[in-house]
């Protein structure tokens, strides 16, 4: 599948998504900043990644935080997975937040997320009185147990 992703910032433009290795389900985005941004703990800000794409139709990018900034920094997404729909043109941003004890520094160039295209499906709804039984039910947030 073919992607079509155009650069929006030439003055400090940050490197084109890409896979990292062979089996990577998510290339990375990288931040297009022109100076550095401190993200103090609690706080979150919108990283701009300097790039659109042209995502086709039926198909999605699903934006989702790297665990190597989780792990090591407390860095995450407010609404992650973050959704870019197919008709969807601007600028790709990232709504990190540290979770951290510690102020982060972003530059400019550097991985902040990565995106998964994944296909999506259109449903139909329809309302009714009943919905079909199921032994579940409406068991949830810990029906089964720990």
């Amino acid at each position: 599948m073919k992607i079509y992703i155009k650069r929006l910032k030439k003055d400090h433009p940050a490197p084109m998504p890409q896979y990292m290795t062979e089996g990577a389900s998510g290339m990375d985005l990288f931040a297009s900043l022109e100076k550095e941004v401190v993200l103090e703990p609690g706080e979150r800000k919108l990283i701009p990644t300097g790039i659109a794409a042209a995502i086709p139709e039926g198909f999605e990018g699903q934006v989702r935080p790297r665990s190597g900034l989780a792990i090591q920094k407390g860095i995450g997404i407010v609404n992650g997975p973050g959704t870019i729909d197919s008709d969807y043109r601007g600028e790709i941003g990232v709504l990190l937040i540290n979770f951290g004890k510690e102020p982060f520094t972003l530059r400019n160039g550097e991985r902040i997320a990565q995106m998964v295209i994944s296909q999506v499906f259109r449903a139909t709804l329809e309302e009714v009185d009943n919905l079909p039984a199921t032994q579940r039910q409406g068991g949830g947030f810990g029906h089964t147990g720990i």
